[in-house]
């Protein structure tokens, strides 16, 4: 356990006094196929994340890395398409249940990525606890594909899919509990969506907010409008999954699908700190940081980032 000096922070809603994270560290892999995304946790942990948060107030529990290799799927075989899907599956249960365990005993649990199906866990976990809340989701894609819509079939494209119960048709999935409601849901960020994801949202009345909402109106409105949609009268919980690829590129380099036109440096952390003033955060996901799909410098910004990012949302400010 580290012990801050400093215990000035805002109030929260939901955690008790003196705040704590733990920190959930999930070096997987297994929902998509470019290797390196399980070294982003590691990463991060080293460049000093937890003695960053400690410096911010927090008392700060971290107990090593998850490490997957008990579970196993000796015969994982793709299911439809789907890949890995055993292997996802029984990861993101025990992911599910770390986050909701450190979630009933009042702390906030952040969860270093590891690719994105792992939010399937991570959510999970926090609907367990708080059956409230709302799901802040930034991302340059909506992963929301169903086992029908996915042209890749890799599960990091699915998981709010699941969350939310629109295909029930894998048994490997039926852990996974229906607890997220489309109203509960908003996106920011998105860019890069497949025509079957777009159906999706529409059908269910989902709102999200595009990089074209971010050009016309600015981040602090598409926030503000993006809180008053899920949580209007800012007294709900606020599960936040933030996926780095939702910045540009030229910020956030090294993650497996960047797509050009992201949100800049600010952008992203304008978001995180709005979301920490609401007092309402009560858990986070940093995921998709991939310190080896770019060159050394690219890496070491990401990972900066992304600590940057965990820092913002859980109180740093500019003054």
């Amino acid at each position: 356990m580290i012990m801050a000096t400093s215990t000035e922070s805002s109030v929260s809603r939901f955690l008790p006094d003196p705040k704590s994270v733990a920190i959930v560290g999930c070096p997987f892999s297994g929902g998509q196929t470019k290797a390196g995304v399980d070294k982003g946790p590691i990463y991060l942990v080293e460049a000093g994340l937890p003695q960053q948060l400690a410096d911010l107030g927090w008392q700060v529990q971290f107990d090593g890395h998850h490490q997957f290799e008990e579970i196993s799927a000796a015969s994982d075989p793709p299911i439809g398409k789907l890949k890995n899907p055993r292997f996802v599956s029984k990861v993101c249960q025990a992911v599910a249940q770390v986050v909701g365990g450190h979630a009933k005993k009042g702390q906030l649990p952040l969860t270093l990525g590891g690719d994105h199906s792992l939010a399937m866990g991570t959510i999970s976990g926090t609907l367990d606890t708080y059956p409230d809340a709302c799901l802040v989701w930034v991302d340059a894609h909506a992963d929301i594909n169903t086992p029908q819509t996915t042209d890749s079939g890799n599960i990091h494209g699915m998981p709010v899919s699941f969350l939310l119960g629109l295909d029930t048709s894998v048994p490997e999935f039926a852990w996974v509990k229906p607890n997220l409601k489309p109203n509960k849901l908003v996106y920011i960020g998105l860019r890069d969506i497949d025509a079957g994801e777009k159906k999706i949202l529409r059908e269910n009345g989902i709102k999200a907010f595009s990089m074209h909402e971010v050009d016309k109106w600015g981040i602090g409105k598409v926030v503000e409008m993006a809180l008053d949609h899920v949580n209007p009268k800012r007294e709900s919980p606020i599960h936040l999954s933030f996926d780095v690829d939702a910045l540009d590129p030229s910020v956030a380099p090294s993650t497996g699908t960047p797509v050009r036109g992201g949100l800049t440096f600010r952008e992203g952390h304008y978001i995180c700190e709005a979301i920490y003033e609401t007092g309402c955060l009560v858990a986070l996901d940093i995921m998709e940081v991939n310190p080896s799909l770019a060159d050394a410098a690219s890496a070491v910004q990401t990972v900066a980032v992304g600590c940057s990012l965990a820092r913002s949302a859980l109180g740093e400010t500019l003054l």
